[in-house]
Formats: C-alpha cells, structure tokens, sequence
C-alpha cells in the first residue's frame, strides 16, 4: 500500500483529511471487526504500544478473566476506508498479550505471520503466493428463522430461474432501484450461468463497482465474471500475493463485495451452498513457492513441475482430511463436497484436470506461471488459517519427500465407484473433518505456527456451536419426510 512507516501514516491521514481512525482485526473464525478512534489518538506511540480492548467477547478468543488485549496497527496497512461517510483511515492490526508483549496465538494473522517465518527458516523459499478464487451471490433478498417451533429460509434474486414465472407488477430492490416492472425473462438456468452476457447477466455493472473499489484499495484484479449457479453467483480475481498480504486482500475483498452489493440494495455470502440442486460456492487457491527470483515448482516432472513442487502436492493430498477443518470450515462446506457431483471431493491430482482435488494449470509454459491450484477450500475459510494450514501440508511434504502417487487424467466424475475406490476422499461432514485434524496435526506445530492451544479451541467451537448446534435443530425437510411416520 501507500504507507510504510507510521510517520507516513500519520502524513497520509493529514493529506486525506482523516476524520476518524477504524481500527480492524478478526476473531478465531475470520470475521473482521473493528472499533474506532478519533484522529487525536493516531500517534507514533500507537504503532509500538497500541490501543487496548475487551477480548473476551471476540470468538475463540480469551475467557473473561483474562480479557483485556491490545491491538497494534500494522502501518502497511493503511488505506482509505471506501464505505464510511466522513473521510476514514483503516489500519489493519496484529493483536498482542499487554502483559506478556508476545503475538497472541490464537490471532489469526499471527498465524500466517508465523507461516512465513517458518518457511523462510525452513530453508526451502523465501516466500509462498496464494492466489484465491473466490465465488459468491448477491440476492435481492433474505429471509431466515430458527426457534423451538419454526426453523426456514427463502432467498430470492430477479436472476433466479424459478422466478421465470413470476407475476409481478414492479420488483423493486432495497435501495428502492428498480429490478424488474416486469417479468422480463432472461434467468440463468440451473448450472449454465457461467460467462452469459447481458440481459442475462444482470450484475455486470455491481462487479464492476466491486473491481474499481478493490483498486482503489491497490489490489490488482484479474477478472470478473458471472458463476455457473443461477440467481447471482460470482467471482472475482484477484491478483496473487504474498500469504499475509493475500490474508489482509481476502479480508478486504469480502467487506467490499458485501458493502457494494448493500449500496444497490442488495446481499452478498459467501455461503458455500445457499442453493439446493445447483452449483455452490468454492475458492481455488493457487499456490507457489519462491527463493529468490527462482519459481520452485517449475521443472521436468510431470505437467512441467520439479520434484520439490510434487512433493509439495504430495503433503497437499496426505493431510487434505484435516485441512478440511480450516479449508471448508463450516457444516453448510459438505453440501457442497457430496460424492457423485461436480465437487472436488477426490483426493488426486492431474494438469488441466478440474475433476481432481488438486490441478496443475498449463495456462502458460514460462517458468514463473507454474503453480498448483487446490480445489477443495471454500470462501467461508478464514484465509490466515487455511492458507496458512495448507502451506505447512506442503511443507511437510516436501521435508518427508511425499510422493503424490500417479496423475488422475480422467473425468473422474466419470468414473464408476468401482474404479475409484482406492482414490481417497475429503471428509463428508465437518465433524469428520475436526476428527482427522485431531488426528493428524503434528505438521501444523512445527515452528510453533499452529498452537495446540489454537487448534483445541477450533475443534471445541466448531463442535459445540455448529456440528452440535445442527445436530440438535429439526431440518425442515424432515417434515416431507416424517411428518405422517
């Protein structure tokens, strides 16, 4: 970004006439939050001794007998927040112990902190890039309930295709902008919503408006594009970055997606699966290691990748079970990873191959493009924890030399169970994912990057307040199912 010291900072805020100072950080499960301060609290001494706050409401965070944490902006950070109506510095921050002065552990950008040191000890690079893809909806509306005798939901969008025999007089958005006098036609089916132009496409000029304020943050955007789903479904590229700062662009990229969707009167999730029977939401992640100007996975092997990146693969599919606990975090995750769809639910790998967990792009023959995509993760990740999680998979692999196994050049959707017994799956439900990674976590201590501490509290939350909470809750299609038992 633009500024680099907190001297700068301070020069930055003068310039563009700061009014009020936000002050961001997440909790353990990858929500931003945030408080504000007045411009007469931004000083240098902020930056070294920070601002102190209540922990002890913050998910995942410290018990209330323990609670008093601080937050110390980064300066890098700084920008211009695009949604707030008198002229506001965001500062992103790094949380730390006001007793101890020590990174709190279970901060997730401590955790990806700690990711790249440890790589750059390791010896193996000098800096991993993560390169997500991100998918979203934007619907016109949401509606949602649960108590001890009514539990639903309704989404609803002008582009939803079981709205192509809607009688309506005028559908107007919340902002009051109008959707459709009409029904004008023109629904993206059921799974062929991908790359329709308009009239189809009915949100060209909302991702557009998305693109400029993610530039105007500094972030580089690739593409943007209509998803396969109907009623919405979205993506955006961005640029790849180094982990921290692909962690802080992720962050970045969801306030803005979800805050330009609110100025037209609209909402935007990140929801895996919203949509019964069509496509859900992932977020590939391109990844890759460097040293120096040297590209590490470029090579001989097989799709043009060194021995170093195969086994960077190898750690990728070897511990993919317990990545699933950070990489699709949520119970809603394995609607979307269901065997016998188009879900990346087999834990093989091939180039050009997007049927496989984990694909070798062949875009480019130079060197400096060649990377790994893993299909498996999904945007309601906290991108700190999963790239940080699947960067130490890697690494491990490449330290115990993993082989991958064989290249998967099939449909495998294809395939018959039979021929694919022996090619491993992802879990099938998040309570399956939190058991391999109880299971198998010793890669992610190395280097004290993931905590046993932070790992139990993932694990206790995850399973108390979703996986169990779930589990208590009638669904309503039980009722079409049991109600005349």
């Amino acid at each position: 970004m633009a500024t680099q010291t907190p001297k700068d900072v301070l020069k930055f805020a003068k310039d563009n006439k700061v009014e009020a100072v936000d002050l961001k950080f997440l909790d353990l499960l990858g929500l931003w939050q945030h408080f504000t301060i007045p411009t007469s609290e931004l000083t240098e001494e902020l930056f070294e001794e920070g601002n102190g706050f209540d922990g002890s409401s913050i998910r995942g965070w410290q018990p209330i007998h323990a609670s008093d944490m601080l937050v110390v902006p980064d300066p890098t950070t700084a920008v211009m927040d695009p949604f707030t109506a008198l002229p506001t510095l965001s500062l992103i921050c790094n949380i730390v112990d006001p007793l101890t002065k020590e990174d709190y552990s279970r901060d997730p950008r401590n955790i990806a902190r700690k990711a790249e040191a440890y790589l750059k000890s390791s010896g193996v690079g000098d800096v991993a890039y993560f390169g997500p893809e991100p998918e979203f909806f934007v619907f016109d509306e949401v509606r949602y309930e649960q108590n001890q005798h009514t539990g639903f939901y309704l989404i609803d969008s002008a582009e939803g295709q079981w709205n192509t025999g809607r009688e309506v007089d005028t559908l107007n958005d919340r902002s009051g902008r109008l959707v459709e006098s009409k029904n004008l036609g023109y629904k993206p089916r059921y799974k062929e919503g991908y790359f329709p132009v308009q009239p189809t496409d009915t949100q060209q000029d909302i991702r557009t408006e998305m693109v400029r304020e993610l530039e105007k943050l500094g972030y580089r955007v690739e593409k943007h594009h209509h998803e396969v789903a109907t009623a919405g479904q979205a993506e955006i590229d961005l640029r790849f970055l180094s982990l921290v700062k692909m962690g802080d662009a992720l962050m970045w990229y969801k306030h803005v997606v979800k805050n330009v969707a609110r100025r037209y009167g609209k909402t935007a999730t990140f929801m895996p699966k919203p949509i019964f029977a069509d496509n859900g939401s992932g977020m590939h992640v391109h990844q890759s290691i460097w040293k120096g100007e040297k590209p590490l996975f470029a090579g001989d092997k097989y799709g043009g990748m060194s021995e170093l990146g195969m086994h960077y693969i190898g750690g990728i599919l070897k511990h993919a079970p317990a990545l699933a606990a950070f990489t699709c975090p949520t119970v809603n995750s394995y609607r979307r990873l269901v065997p016998g769809f188009e879900a990346p639910i087999n834990l093989a790998y091939s180039s050009r191959n997007r049927s496989a967990g984990v694909r070798i792009p062949m875009y480019s023959p130079s060197p400096k493009a060649k990377r790994i995509e893993v299909r498996f993760p999904d945007p309601a990740c906290n991108g700190y924890i999963a790239f940080s999680a699947m960067l130490m998979a890697g690494l491990d692999g490449i330290e115990r030399r993993l082989n991958p196994g064989n290249p998967l050049d099939k449909d495998i959707y294809a395939l018959t169970p039979e021929e694919l017994k022996d090619v491993p799956k992802m879990p099938g439900s998040l309570d399956e994912a939190l058991e391999n990674l109880k299971r198998d976590h010793d890669f992610l201590l190395k280097g004290d990057v993931f905590t046993a501490d932070v790992i139990e509290t993932w694990i206790e939350w995850k399973m108390a307040n979703e996986v169990s909470a779930i589990r208590l809750r009638p669904h309503p299609y039980e009722f079409a199912l049991y109600f005349d038992a």
